[in-house]
């Protein structure tokens, strides 16, 4: 048995920490977190990813973002014909596969996609990956367009009364007000582009998805949607900790959004 430092944070003073947030078990949950934000936790990435598969038990899932920005043409704004430098740049891109690294979703969303019973949508640029009772159903289906939508992880989240679970850091970080505006009635929009292989040839693909907020409403939608539903933060070691039902969030958003995007 490891003895925890002074002061740090172990599994099981996380795991109290959940409960206080509310996480209950069997819950569906999906995790946007901050490792840092926690201070020191004895265990580490490893040990976060414990004390939530305790806190909501072995009826429960616990979900994170497994998105992979570097399966991304590095040069989307080329037409035509690559030149050779080009042609290099976007032959080093790598294809997706489910044991591809998380590069920008932090420890905690790695440590738990390597655990060898986690399992991940397909998605080259937006998988999720999951470990508990409902796992596999929510990581089942993802369309390559829209990804963020309804027939995804997230969709199937929603469907399941799941809740989001953010630790450290803000709404700009929750992927659920992205789902949230593919529900709204003029969404903004981007493209994805990435490559993958098709009977054996590797291909590029371009499909249609939500565009990107950078901060323009997301963080706005949010505090008004706690506000509203009488949300407050739990600190739990450093950082300031909000569980936010899905379904109640959604419906918000949805509204809401819809509303500051006919005004802009």
């Amino acid at each position: 048995m490891t003895t925890a430092r002074p002061g740090a944070l172990t599994a099981e003073t996380l795991a109290a920490g959940w409960r206080e947030a509310g996480v209950e078990e069997g819950m569906a949950l999906i995790v946007h977190s901050s490792l840092s934000g926690l201070g020191r936790v004895e265990g580490g990435a490893t040990a976060v990813v414990e004390s939530l598969r305790t806190a909501v038990g072995e009826a429960g899932t616990v979900a994170v973002p497994a998105f992979t920005w570097q399966v991304t043409d590095p040069d989307p704004e080329w037409v035509g014909v690559p030149d050779e430098a080009v042609e290099k740049r976007r032959a080093a891109v790598p294809l997706f596969h489910p044991g591809l690294e998380t590069t920008s979703m932090g420890a905690i969303a790695e440590a738990l996609r390597t655990l060898p019973e986690a399992v991940r949508s397909a998605h080259p640029q937006a998988s999720v990956a999951a470990v508990g009772a409902r796992a596999e159903e929510i990581t089942e289906r993802q369309t390559l367009g829209w990804a963020i939508g309804r027939e995804s992880p997230f969709g199937r989240l929603h469907d399941l009364d799941g809740h989001i679970l953010l630790v450290g850091v803000g709404h700009d970080r929750n992927t659920f007000l992205h789902y949230a505006e593919t529900l709204t009635p003029r969404p903004r929009r981007k493209v994805r582009r990435f490559p993958m292989l098709v009977d054996g040839e590797r291909v590029w693909i371009e499909t249609p998805d939500i565009g990107n907020d950078n901060g323009t409403y997301f963080p706005l939608v949010g505090r008004e949607f706690e506000e509203a539903a009488g949300i407050r933060p739990v600190l739990v070691g450093n950082a300031e900790c909000r569980l936010i039902p899905v379904r109640p969030l959604v419906e918000f958003a949805v509204r809401r959004l819809t509303e500051l995007l006919d005004a802009a």
